[in-house]
């Protein structure tokens, strides 16, 4: 059977090329004579593994040597719970910024241990410029969600912090366009959209940072063990870090990081001059907070919409239902989306638009 072309925005499509290693590799990796999924996370070829997962993590970003690379499970939803606990005491406040529905749930979670102050944007798709002068001096941190997968929004410009250190949940949008680690106390991403299979859970996270949990903080929650042992303090979710690898190396392959902005910035453009010039699809997003990577799109019509979605389905594009929240359609365009996937989706776009009379 033909593969479909995968709009999801996650799990998300993986590039072909490492699923075929993954398929050869299966039932013996690397002459062990067994599959990676049997090996102990103890044993020196997966030691090799997520060595080499954070060597080449480290490559890609530019990472410095005072950024610890750890990898760890619960998704990015875990890591709502992890931030506070690890750099919230119940007397201090940090600074939420709330551009949508996920640094929403992130708040609910800090509220829980600490004092948590929001900043919300006037309108629903604005994204504005923060400076110094917007946060409180007395916060621990600043924390974004910088793409936002449900409302197709994005920081085109970090906020000005003044020294605060700045945490960003990059889940959707990581090794796709450069990005200078630097400017951040602590990134984190959820690995199934853009770094490979659901399951694992990357943090890059600023020593100054790390060792600051109270005692009280479970174990498993604390940054602390999880670079004191190089993620490796109980099992780690060793399929699903070995496929990651498996991508970067596709990443690398391919132009590394400014080679995935450059795709990514042709297929979102087709995608979006689609859309801007049609008469029926409309996108909410203003210009310049516009995602590269989750595109909505709707015909704002519900009877309209679900039809495409029937029509699109029938032809091989799969998940380009909007998030139930938003309605209409979406369409994601992580690294492994090829530019032909695009390509075909604007054409059926066009000729489903003709088919209603160019309404």
């Amino acid at each position: 059977m033909k593969r479909v072309y995968n709009f999801s925005a996650g799990p998300a499509v993986l590039p072909e090329p490492v699923l075929k290693k993954v398929q050869g590799e299966l039932l013996n990796y690397q002459e062990t004579g067994m599959s990676v999924m049997e090996l102990s996370h103890r044993s020196a070829p997966f030691q090799n593994i997520i060595e080499e997962a954070q060597s080449l993590l480290r490559e890609l970003l530019s990472i410095p040597d005072d950024y610890h690379v750890v990898f760890m499970q619960g998704g990015a939803s875990l890591q709502f719970s992890m931030i506070p606990l690890n750099l919230l005491g119940s007397d201090q406040e940090a600074d939420y910024v709330l551009t949508g529905s996920w640094s929403k749930k992130a708040v609910k979670e800090a509220e829980k241990v600490g004092n948590a102050r929001t900043l919300l944007p006037h309108e629903k798709f604005e994204i504005p410029a923060y400076t110094p002068e917007d946060f409180s001096p007395q916060s621990s941190y600043v924390h974004i969600t910088s793409n936002n997968t449900i409302e197709g929004t994005r920081y085109h410009k970090w906020p000005e912090t003044g020294g605060i250190p700045l945490i960003a949940d990059m889940s959707s949008h990581i090794l796709s366009e450069k990005i200078d680690v630097s400017s951040f106390g602590m990134i984190y991403a959820g690995a199934q959209k853009n770094l490979g299979p659901s399951g694992v859970t990357v943090a890059i996270i600023h020593d100054s940072l790390v060792g600051q949990a109270s005692n009280t903080c479970p174990t498993m929650l604390n940054y602390e063990t999880y670079v004191k042992h190089d993620s490796l303090f109980n099992t780690p979710p060793t399929f699903s870090i070995y496929v990651l690898k498996l991508v970067l190396e596709w990443v690398k392959e391919n132009g590394g990081v400014e080679g995935m902005q450059a795709d990514n910035e042709r297929k979102a453009g087709l995608l979006y001059n689609c859309i801007d010039q049609s008469s029926l699809f409309h996108n909410p997003v203003p210009e310049k907070n516009r995602s590269l990577m989750n595109i909505p799109f709707s015909t704002r019509d519900e009877e309209l919409d679900a039809r495409f979605l029937k029509e699109a389905k029938a032809e091989g594009f799969e998940f380009l239902k909007g998030h139930r929240s938003v309605g209409g359609m979406r369409a994601s365009l992580y690294n492994a989306m090829p530019l032909e996937g695009v390509e075909a989706l604007v054409g059926f776009m066009k000729k489903f638009e003709s088919e209603q009379g160019g309404v």
